[in-house]
């Protein structure tokens, strides 16, 4: 819900009511008043405060509740998704997400590169890394020269 959204990313960002308030342009109160759900910010102010926090409309007003985390997300920043979890069988294996898969226009078959680092793993169609490994290549022997 928007009143959740709304104190965790204020939260998250550090942020007073009063800070949050004087950003948009309203008073502490009206917007304590948000973040308890007795009202809701017009359209106007919804946007303000998702450039504010660096967030979609869409994913500020909606509530995340992931599949298999059990538990509400802060909205993710603009460009940026938390699909869920998965569970890795016996074999490796795993299920990406349908809307991941449609997202990126993946389906079976595809290759995918695996990248990673301390924290975790990324997909990257193998396409898009070659290319991009390409691109660099190219440009490197450009700066040789």
């Amino acid at each position: 819900m928007l009143k959740d959204n709304l104190a965790m990313l204020r939260n998250i960002h550090g942020y007073t009511q009063e800070e949050v308030a004087d950003k948009i342009g309203i008073s502490r109160q009206a917007y304590a008043k948000w973040e308890s759900g007795i009202t809701i910010p017009d359209i106007e102010k919804c946007s303000q405060l998702a450039e504010l926090y660096g967030v979609s409309l869409d994913s500020l007003v909606h509530k995340e509740e992931e599949d298999g985390l059990g538990m509400h997300l802060p909205p993710a920043p603009k460009g940026k998704n938390i699909w869920g979890s998965v569970t890795l069988s016996d074999r490796g294996q795993i299920v990406i997400p349908k809307k991941a898969r449609d997202l990126f226009h993946l389906k079976g078959g595809d290759r995918l590169i695996i990248l990673s680092d301390e924290s975790g793993i990324a997909l990257v169609p193998a396409e898009t890394f070659e290319e991009n490994i390409r691109r660099m290549m190219t440009m490197t022997k450009k700066e040789v020269k």
